[in-house]
């Protein structure tokens, strides 16, 4: 049986997002249909913007740290970045990425001003979130 690296690399990759998104759901569902409370008087935005937004990272965000995980398997022994490092790069594709689509879709309205200084904190966030819980995944599944 061939072991796959790949593949592997893919599903240690997209656990913890898809683990992350299904929090934020839980927060929302509890708070709109058990609470019914809605959104902008939890958090100060129009009505439901949460559900408008959460539903295309959904999709976008566990692939793109699956395949940004199998891209790592792919190329780590010609660049030497470390885990973390390499993870934190991330955020530089999906936050411009995000605001972008948000734009072309029309959905909500996000300025690049205001977007620009979530890149550090973004960053910092998906350092340790790659270094500590990507990379657990990654040699529980014999990657890393």
């Amino acid at each position: 049986m061939r072991p796959h690296p790949y593949l592997r690399a893919y599903m240690a990759g997209i656990a913890v997002p898809t683990l992350f998104l299904f929090a934020i759901i839980a927060f929302d569902a509890t708070h709109r249909y058990y609470f019914e409370v809605p959104n902008q008087f939890v958090i100060g935005l129009p009505a439901h913007p949460l559900s408008r937004a959460i539903l295309f990272p959904m999709a976008v965000v566990p692939n793109a740290w699956g395949l940004w995980n199998m891209l790592y398997l792919a190329i780590r022994s010609r660049v030497r970045l470390s885990l973390g490092v390499f993870g934190a790069l991330l955020v530089l594709v999906l936050i411009p990425g995000g605001v972008a689509l948000a734009r072309l879709l029309d959905e909500f309205s996000i300025q690049l001003r205001f977007a620009l200084p979530m890149i550090p904190i973004g960053m910092a966030v998906y350092y340790l979130a790659w270094k500590y819980l990507v990379g657990r995944l990654n040699t529980e599944m014999g990657i890393a």
